[in-house]
């Protein structure tokens, strides 16, 4: 399905004209944000979802999803019941400016940090809402397995606006996990950073892969 939207998406942007095409986008952007906020958002599958047996098999729940948590970017794919989701009618998530400091036990986002105008910043608020001894939840499209490319633009996405990889860097185009982690933060331990590919099935590199093809980041709030 995202792979049919994306194509449709190339193919329209290039017969509109480029002033038709971006204020088309904006009047689709502003009638679903008010759909979202007055009417919620229908359940649905994704990311979060395709990882969630792996997950079970791993206790990650059990391990870092406990008490009060917060799914930024969730799109009405909720990490767990016990956590509350944030998307574009909430607010900004760059910013959650309505979200106060140190208020979640665990901060989970997916496929959502690739999205924001300035990745550090992101991850210095999402890191402010959380209490000490709680949980940084990452889940990130890995380079080489999503995009299948090393330069931007995105295969998928314009609003894509970096690439990762789990701890290198090629700047500026891809970001380093530990790397954007370890300059950002203070009083933090990386639990863990891993490449998650269960299930993963490479096809044409235009073409979305099958599986998980993300990294995974634990990060744990000392103080």
């Amino acid at each position: 399905m995202k792979q049919e939207k994306s194509k449709l998406k190339s193919i329209i942007s290039g017969i509109m004209p480029k002033f038709m095409w971006e204020a088309s986008k904006k009047v689709y952007y502003f009638l679903l944000l008010k759909k979202f906020k007055y009417f919620g958002r229908p359940d649905s599958k994704g990311e979060t979802d395709k990882a969630k047996g792996r997950r079970e098999r791993e206790n990650f729940f059990k391990l870092y999803c406990n008490g009060k948590g917060l799914d930024i970017g969730y799109g009405g794919n909720l990490l767990c019941d016990n956590c509350k989701g944030f998307d574009m009618e909430d607010g900004d998530a760059q910013f959650l400016k309505k979200v106060k400091d140190s208020s979640y036990d665990f901060v989970y986002s997916s496929h959502t940090l690739e999205h924001m105008n300035d990745e550090e910043i992101a991850i210095k608020n999402w890191w402010r809402v959380l209490k000490p001894g709680g949980y940084l939840l990452l889940y990130l499209p890995h380079r080489d397995l999503f995009e299948k490319k090393r330069y931007l633009p995105s295969r998928f996405s314009e609003s894509h606006y970096r690439f990762f990889l789990p701890d290198e860097e090629e700047l500026p185009d891809t970001v380093g996990v530990k790397q954007l982690i370890e300059r950002t933060l203070t009083d933090f331990e990386i639990v863990y950073c891993k490449v998650c590919d269960e299930g993963f099935i490479a096809h044409n590199p235009e073409d979305h892969s099958e599986g998980e093809y993300s990294i995974e980041a634990v990060i744990q709030k000392l103080v």
